[in-house]
Order: structure tokens, then sequence, then C-alpha cells
């Protein structure tokens, strides 16, 4: 029996049997029938339960990582980790810095010990004991919306109100002491005139009279008796229109109330205009104004406007500074062009001179709001301002005197003298309320109304040797007029039009330019007042603002700012864009061409400041 169980363990050890249940089975099975075995058997039963399948005798790669046992350190450790407390008894909690979460209930006596250790000197710089804060004691209090608003009613009206602090030791009362004891310590929601306090204040009404007396003293007035207080008023008023003989002006207007002063006429008013002149003197050595053109720092002044070859400008020389808001206007002395007249938002009109010292020349004070428009005499010896107060004017550009004003009630958005040396005394005006209006500046009458046009007049170009003009409007129409009657000759409106609110007349008078708002410059014929389709400007950005366009005295380019502080310049041939400059970081609203320069620009800009380039 013994040798039977010895080579059936035997050859299970050594044939590689796969299952390793038969092989612990058969060994219980020998140790429950009670078998003796030798210490060689042993072995081998104890070698085959360890390795029954016989892997550790197969070639390995890699032998397995077995961690021996660390020898014992001779060295002693200066600063092991003790935990004073008993660490199966754990009644601190110990975490590492690394966690995230803490398991654990805290006990209330544990969160509730005082803190232990020296006192941080640093920790409380606060000046006073109660200082909690920064700014001082702060405490944490829910109230009302109500509750705050009366508090604080009270506070800024009768000047005191409860102090919602809980320190025992604190006021009761923030503020006004005596007021808060005058009123029982009162809000002001739940405060309540007395009667006698309400009789005080309720005006007196006069007697209703006698019934039997019609008029004079005690004459029966009835329910439309005046109160008391009006006859003193009434009195004061009469006394103020009579003026008192013994006693100054002066103090009888201190005595006046405020609402009674009369208003100071503002500066620019009518009757009111004023002018500066900037410089030290109003000739030179030979007597001669500004008016003149200097021919000696220029001469090619005396020729002809146009004759030059142009080219487009590329840098700032010269920046002219003085208004204080944005400029809307410019206009260049007509002929010889060495001065440039500006309006702007800040109401006034400023003379710039060009070629000499290139400074302000003089101011004229004439508006209160806004100046729209400006337009030269064909001598440049007047000029005409229209502005949003209502108003134009009539003024003298050397003496700096405003001759006349003009005024229908409404808006005028655009002035233009009759181009005719012998009609200078005529100019019309186009309105806010749809009409443009002609005035005979020597009566100072309307001689004609043009009434066609459903919205404000923006712009009015004279054509076809000043025979005819030609209007835009906000109505996004073209009107063309015979001058002097009040019957279109020429309408133009498309579904696909866009309102038109700035117009400029070619160099050679044979085509006018306007200033699209969907962004782009349109040009129609003086003649036939037809559309020339193959000239078409676009690339700019408009839409909005009543950006001048501007023709080179050649007429080889054709210019225009845009919303964006640039000036873009267009071949008047090709249609292409030759240049874009950056000129000012707000709208340039309007430009200038100089007439006898090859490549000098004037650009005004809603940024207040004008500038020349060359």
């Amino acid at each position: 029996m013994k040798i039977n169980q010895y080579m059936v363990a035997t050859q299970l050890s050594f044939s590689g049997i796969r299952h390793e249940r038969r092989a612990l089975n058969l060994t219980i099975m020998s140790m429950s029938l009670g078998l003796n075995y030798s210490s060689d058997e042993e072995e081998i039963l104890n070698a085959v339960s360890k390795d029954a399948f016989g892997l550790s005798s197969l070639p390995v790669a890699k032998k397995p990582r077995v961690e021996e046992p660390a020898a014992k350190a001779t060295s002693t450790d200066a600063a092991p980790h003790v935990l004073s407390e008993d660490p199966l008894n754990l009644k601190t909690l110990v975490t590492r810095p690394t966690d995230t979460q803490m398991n654990v209930n805290i006990p209330y006596e544990e969160m509730m010990l005082p803190l232990q250790g020296p006192e941080n000197p640093f920790a409380d710089r606060n000046r006073f004991l109660n200082q909690n804060a920064l700014a001082g004691h702060v405490e944490e209090q829910s109230m009302t919306d109500h509750a705050f608003r009366s508090q604080h009613l009270t506070h800024s009206i009768l000047g005191y109100s409860a102090n919602p602090s809980l320190d025992p030791n604190a006021p009761a009362v923030l503020g006004s002491l005596e007021a808060a004891q005058a009123n029982n310590f009162a809000t002001l929601d739940t405060l309540r005139a007395t009667r006698s306090q309400k009789k005080e204040l309720k005006r007196k009404r006069k007697a209703k009279g006698d019934l039997e007396i019609v008029d004079g003293e005690g004459a029966y007035v009835g329910p439309w008796a005046g109160n008391k207080d009006e006859d003193n008023q009434q009195e004061f008023l009469a006394g103020v229109e009579a003026g008192d003989e013994d006693e100054d002006d002066d103090e009888d207007e201190e005595d006046m109330p405020a609402a009674l002063k009369k208003a100071k006429p503002k500066r620019g008013a009518s009757g009111q205009e004023t002018t500066t002149f900037h410089g030290k003197s109003m000739t030179d050595y030979q007597g001669r104004t500004y008016m003149s053109p200097p021919v000696s720092e220029a001469p090619h002044l005396l020729h002809e406007a146009g004759s030059q070859e142009c080219f487009i400008p590329k840098v700032c020389i010269h920046t002219w500074t003085g208004h204080t808001q944005g400029v809307s206007v410019i206009r260049t002395f007509p002929q010889t062009g060495h001065m440039f007249i500006s309006g702007s938002m800040d109401t006034k009109i400023k003379l710039w001179d060009i070629y000499t010292h290139g400074n302000c020349l003089r101011t004229f004070h004439g508006h209160t709001k806004a100046v729209k428009d400006i337009c030269f005499s064909n001598d440049g010896r007047q000029f005409l301002s229209c502005a949003y107060d209502r108003t134009m004017k009539l003024w003298d550009t050397e003496t700096g005197q405003c001759l006349k004003r003009f005024g229908n009630g409404k808006i005028p958005y655009v002035v233009r003298f009759h181009p005719d040396d012998d009609k200078q005394n005529i100019f019309l005006a186009g309105m806010s309320d749809k009409k443009i209006i002609q005035y005979d500046m020597n009566s100072g009458e309307i001689t004609q109304e043009y009434d066609q046009h459903l919205g404000p007049v923006n712009t009015i170009t004279f054509v076809d040797e000043n025979r005819r003009f030609v209007t835009t409007s906000d109505d996004k129409t073209i009107r063309a007029w015979d001058f002097d009657i009040p019957v279109v000759i020429k309408y133009i409106a498309e579904p696909h039009m866009h309102s038109m609110p700035a117009v400029t007349l070619h160099p050679s008078n044979k085509y006018f330019a306007a200033q699209s708002l969907d962004n782009q410059i349109l040009v129609y014929s003086t003649d036939n007042f037809r559309q020339n389709r193959k000239k078409r400007f676009a690339g700019h950005s408009v839409a909005g603002y009543a950006c001048q366009v501007g023709f080179s005295p050649d007429g080889k380019w054709i210019s225009s700012g845009d919303g964006e502080g640039n000036v873009v310049f267009w071949d008047w041939k090709t249609g292409r864009i030759k240049s874009r400059m950056k000129a000012h970081s707000k709208v340039v609203i309007a430009h200038e061409w100089l007439p006898h320069e090859t490549s000098k620009v004037i650009t005004a800009s809603w940024d207040g400041l004008i500038k020349l380039w060359d």
C-alpha cells in the first residue's frame, strides 16, 4: 500500500499533470487514510503542493523581484516620528498634507478647545480694541428692505437713526440725540403732523366777499378767491417793475429772488454777436489786411487754379488746434485759397491762415448751438453761416461784424450764395421743414420757396452755368430745379437709392458726385442729370455720416473721408482706390483740396483737429 501510494505521488510530480485539484485531493485522501510516510516522502509531497505543475523549472526571461528584509540601521534617528497620544486611542485628527477628505466626526469638545501656544504679535494690528476689520467694527445684521429704507431716510432727513449693533456698550441712537428726543425716537414713516402744524402749513384763502358789493374792496369773489400769500408776491413784483428810486439797482437785484431775475443773454445770441482778432496788428507795413493773398510767400496763388498736375498727399505737415469740440464744416477762401474758415460743434467759427504763420486769425461768436454749414461769397468778403439754433447770419470776413440775421423758426441744414456776380444778394437755404427758401439780403425777405421734398434738405448745388440747381434730401431723392421757378424739372428716385447728404461739383462742371449712405459715391451728369454707371467709387465706410466729397484741382483724383478716420483717394478714370490714409481718430467729416497746390489737402474731423497734408 505504501509502495503504491509512493508511485502515484511520484508519477504526479514528474508527469506535470495540469490540474492541481487532483493532487490536493490525493494528498487529502492519503492523510484521511492515516498513512505513515517517511521523511523523503514528506519532502516530495511538500514539493508537489508548492509547485505541482513544475513552473519553477521553466526558463524565464526575468526573475520576479523579491523584497528582502532590510538590514537593521545602525545609526540613530535624531527626530523620530512620535505621537504624544496612544495611536490606538486617538482623540486628535491627524491628517496628511495630501489628504482632501477627512472621514471623521470631530467632537464638539475638540472644536471648542482654546487656542494654545504663544500669541502672534503680527495678527492684530487694529487701532481699537473693538475693531474687527480693517475699516473698523463690522457686524452682520439682517433686516427687511422697508426697515433699512426707513432708517436710512430718517438719518438723511432728520439726522438720526437706530443703532443696529448688538454691542450692549454701543449707543442706541446714531446721529443727533436731541432731534431724536424731539421726535420721540420715531422714524420718518411714522411721523405725522399735528392739526396745528397742518393749519400753519395750509395756505390761507381770502374771504369770499360780500354778495352786495360788485367791485372794489370786499367785493364778492366766491370760490375763486386767491390766497393771501399771492398778494405779497404780486406787491413785490409790482415794486420790482416800478423800481425804487431811492435804492440802487444792484441792491434791488440782490433782494430779488433767483427765479425772478432775468436770464442773462447767451454769448452769440441775436444781437450779442462778438468777434476776436488773434493777431498783433490788423495790417502789415503796407497797410494790407489778411484778406490780400501772401504773394511773397506763395507767388503761385496768382496762377489759374487747376492748371497744375496733382498728386495724392502722404504726410501731415501742420495741425490747427483751437476748437473744443468736433469740426463740422470747412471752406477755403474763394479763388486764392490762402485762408480757410471752419465751423464747429462748440458754436464757434474760426478763420485760419495757411501760408504765413498757420495760426488762427479771427474767431466769430455768433451762434448758441452747433454750426452746420458755411458759405463764402464770390469775393470772400462776406460769408453766411447757419447753425442748429435756427438762425442764419451774414458776416464780414475782414472786420468780423455780424451784418444781418435771417431765420424762419426752422433749422437750416445748408446755405448757398447764388454763384453769379450780379446775384450776390441772393442765397438759398435748405431747411428742416422740407423747403428750400430763397432770401434777398437787401430786403431781408423771402422771395421764393421751393417746396417739393418729403424730408429735410441736405445739399444745394448750382449747375448749368448757375441757371439750375440740384438738391438732395433725407427722402432719398435728387431733384433739379430752374432757379427762381419752384417746379421740379428732374426727379431722380429709385428703390435702391439711399440718402445723399453730401454733393460736390467736378472741376470740369460736367459732373457732380454724391456721397450715398450705402458706402459708395455716385456720379451724375449736370446736363441731363443721368447717373454715370461706369463711375462708381466704393470701398469706404460712411454709413450714417455726411462725409464731404472732394476733387483735386485738375479733376484727376476724387477723395472722401470715412467714419473710421481715414481719407480715401480714387482714380477718377479707373475708379480704383489709390490710397487710404489714416488721418484722424474720429470720422473725417470734411476736407478741401487747396486750389493752387499740387498735393495739399486740409482735413477736419469730429476729434476737433484740422490737419494739412502734403
